[in-house]
């Protein structure tokens, strides 16, 4: 009964985030699909603030999964582009995309939502200082070394595959020709692919979580009841979580939300958010990119700019009375009835069904298995309708 309740709290959450993640995906796919990224490396020579605000433009309208942003960023740096710059973008890619903040604003609120799009600059800008003050041109170099070896991490296919609109015009003109249309359903579904699992896996955790942890349990691991120290130990404990639940891109929102009915600080919900690129096996593929040394880096220097991100949205939200006080995360819905969220469950899943007899009508299996493997430099896919 209590694995069944677990469940049931898994599907309902489930079901609450459908339509935004088809919605979230969709409009990372048409943003892909008529935003080009052959010639990112040589927009992202260095790491001044022009050219961090590029990388992480670039970030936000790629794909949300963690490793191929991970993949992407390396890329990137073995081509010539800066190490900050690369990593800048990693970090937009998982922390300012659409779906993202489309699930937080369903789940957690409309507060949390604007959290994420001004938490993740200040992520950035405080990574980019650290950098700065204590990343040296030797370990630079001994982790380009490493990245050349081209060691496989995963979604390697996923990071390498050039398939952005060839077609001149206009983004509408890009957008709605054959190619554009083929491309859209491509990258819809390999953004699908490449995170379902972390979204299956959080809402199994959170729906876990949700059903068998006491609430009291909670209260004592955030210091619920002694405000002062919940708002410090929020922003530190947060990565920590992430990082050891395996869970990464949009799958921690929902884990996100019963841990902020749970007690956790605002600003520990939103460094939790960030963590996910930080995760045991990501670290693990670091060690792999960039060597043990870099690796260790990394995750400091991370951890830093999570929690110090967490602490400056957590004293923003709070100068500007916005902090959100209830803990009503949409976590344990009733079930399924016929509501809003019903229709435009609906809706969405006929987008997504025209979007998916696209994909296997244009070639989209051959190149969905491509996903895992480690290309060379110069992958393509075709878009011919």
């Amino acid at each position: 009964m209590f694995a069944l309740h677990a469940l049931t709290i898994s599907f309902a959450m489930g079901w609450e985030i459908l339509w935004p993640l088809i919605l979230g995906f969709g409009i990372s796919a048409v943003i892909q699909a008529v935003v080009s990224h052959r010639q990112m490396s040589k927009l992202l020579p260095d790491d001044k603030p022009k050219t961090l605000a590029l990388a992480s433009g670039l970030g936000a309208a790629s794909s949300s999964c963690s490793y191929a942003a991970i993949a992407i960023a390396r890329s990137t740096f073995r081509k010539g582009a800066n190490f900050t710059a690369a990593m800048a973008f990693e970090i937009a890619s998982t922390n300012l995309v659409v779906e993202l903040g489309a699930i937080m604003l369903l789940l957690l609120g409309w507060q949390f939502t604007l959290a994420e799009f001004i938490g993740g600059p200040l992520m950035i800008l405080i990574l980019a200082v650290l950098f700065r003050r204590f990343l040296t041109p030797k370990l630079v170099q001994a982790a380009h070394r490493q990245a050349e070896k081209g060691l496989a991490g995963r979604m390697e296919g996923h990071a390498a595959m050039d398939m952005s609109v060839r077609t001149q015009g206009s983004v509408l003109r890009k957008l709605f020709s054959p190619e554009g249309k083929t491309a859209t359903s491509h990258f819809f579904i390999m953004d699908w692919a490449s995170v379902w699992t972390d979204i299956v896996l959080g809402l199994l955790i959170a729906g876990a979580l949700a059903a068998w942890v006491p609430k009291s349990w909670w209260t004592t691991i955030f210091l619920t009841n002694h405000h002062t120290w919940s708002l410090i130990w929020g922003p530190l404990v947060g990565p920590i979580i992430a990082m050891l639940s395996f869970v990464c891109s949009v799958g921690n929102v929902p884990l996100a939300a019963v841990l902020w009915n749970g007690g956790i600080s605002f600003g520990g919900v939103i460094s939790f958010i960030f963590g996910d690129l930080i995760v045991l096996p990501i670290i693990n593929i670091y060690r792999k990119y960039y060597g043990w040394k870099m690796a260790a880096f990394l995750f400091a220097t991370f951890y830093a700019a999570m929690a110090g991100a967490g602490y400056l949205v957590e004293i923003i939200f709070a100068i500007l009375n916005l902090t959100p006080h209830m803990r009503s995360a949409a976590v344990l819905s009733p079930g399924i009835s016929f509501n809003y969220t019903t229709v435009l469950n609906i809706v969405f899943l006929a987008i997504a069904a025209a979007l998916v007899w696209r994909f296997l009508k244009t070639g989209g299996p051959a190149m969905l298995q491509m996903m895992h493997k480690a290309p060379g430099n110069n992958v393509t896919h075709g878009h011919n309708a």
